[in-house]
């Protein structure tokens, strides 16, 4: 949970990096809750207007920082937030997306900044 947090506390900030457990912690619950909200809907009320709203401001509340934590993750497998714009290339581009997220960070800084690993962060003297 503290990770779906953490994506909302920082709602719209396409700066700096993303690790893979918060993007993938992310999605997963925004996955969770839509499918609550949309199942939810179609057994309450055969119309589902009420939950359809619901659904929609929701969706509408997680756009931004969804877009953002990409970009973050982009930004930690060293790649411009602009590669995001590859999911609109048919089936080809979302394959690619979902596979630069599955990607692991890049060691040490890059240019968008630190590694957000807290472990490699840290330096070791002797």
């Amino acid at each position: 949970m503290h990770w779906y947090l953490e994506a909302f506390r920082k709602y719209a900030d396409f700066t700096g990096r993303a690790r893979r457990k918060e993007f993938w912690i992310f999605s997963l619950f925004n996955f969770i809750i839509m499918f609550v909200l949309s199942f939810t809907a179609n057994i309450i009320d055969s119309t589902g207007t009420i939950f359809l709203v619901v659904y929609a401001i929701y969706s509408l509340a997680v756009l931004v920082p969804s877009l953002a934590v990409t970009v973050r993750r982009l930004h930690d497998t060293g790649r411009s937030g602009a590669w995001y714009f590859i999911v609109f290339v048919p089936i080809a581009g979302p394959i690619v997306l979902l596979i630069f997220m599955c990607f692991d960070s890049d060691h040490g800084s890059n240019e968008y900044g630190p590694t957000p690993k807290h472990f490699e962060n840290v330096t070791v003297t002797t």
